[in-house]
């Protein structure tokens, strides 16, 4: 009876080991983001690719995973929109306290600063 036991405690965890196995995940790395203006681009393209998927009657395995791989590429441009929004809010920080100090030049500085920044993230918008 033991025999027994241990044979089916074996081919359960042979079983429980291949299905683990057969539904893991793999892992992409995704295009990497060193600019704002390469994640304005990542983040635009990317979202165009994953609307078309989701437009889709029914998804098709290839495209669930299509969806998972080009995440990791979305994941990585918001990191960089989120961090360089992160220092856009201190820049315009910067111009607040200028223009409370009337202070022209610096007003000037960092209100151009500002601009640039959000002339980039301005382009999400745009097809």
């Amino acid at each position: 009876m033991k025999v027994f036991n241990y044979l089916a405690a074996a081919a359960l965890s042979f079983g429980v080991a291949t299905m683990a196995k057969a539904e893991t995940v793999e892992h992409f790395k995704g295009e990497s983001v060193e600019t704002l203006e390469e994640a304005v681009t990542h983040f635009k393209r990317y979202n165009h690719r994953l609307e078309t998927l989701l437009k889709k009657d029914s998804m098709s395995a290839d495209d669930v995973t299509k969806v998972h791989e080009l995440t990791y590429t979305l994941e990585n441009a918001l990191a960089k929109i989120n961090e360089e929004l992160d220092k856009l809010a201190a820049t315009l920080e910067e111009v607040h306290l200028a223009s409370e100090k009337y202070d022209a030049d610096a007003v000037q500085k960092h209100g151009e600063a500002y601009m640039e920044v959000i002339k980039t993230i301005s382009k999400m918008g745009e097809s």
